[in-house]
């Protein structure tokens, strides 16, 4: 089980620019405000941002429902963010895999994902 994960980064103010507009839509928001800026939801904090050299890294968000992935591709969108692959379903994954990949400032493939069947 992951407790946390902390990420470096040379450009973080676009780097906190970038995590807030795109983890918003899952209930997180930044919370700690110090050598490392913490983001988290009501009942964790789990995400940090320390100034410091990138690394290449994939990680995925989860997401509760395809709407959501859809609402945060968008929302990178409007905001001029990096896009690198629309939501769509990977079924040589799993039938219900479903996510949409964005790069955060420093290149890194930062990926969105719901693994929950479409009610219907």
């Amino acid at each position: 089980m992951i407790d946390h994960i902390e990420i470096r980064t040379p450009r973080m103010a676009e780097s906190l620019h970038f995590y807030a507009e795109v983890l918003a839509p899952l209930g997180y928001a930044q919370k700690v405000d110090g050598a490392a800026k913490g983001f988290g939801s009501d009942d964790a904090l789990d995400f940090f941002l320390v100034e410091g050299v990138a690394s290449e890294l994939h990680f995925a968000f989860a997401a509760p429902d395809r709407a959501t992935v859809d609402r945060i591709y968008a929302s990178a969108g409007a905001a001029r963010l990096t896009l690198d692959r629309a939501p769509a379903l990977a079924p040589h994954i799993h039938p219900n895999y479903y996510a949409g990949y964005l790069r955060d400032p420093d290149g890194r493939l930062i990926e969105f994902v719901c693994h929950v069947a479409e009610p219907g």
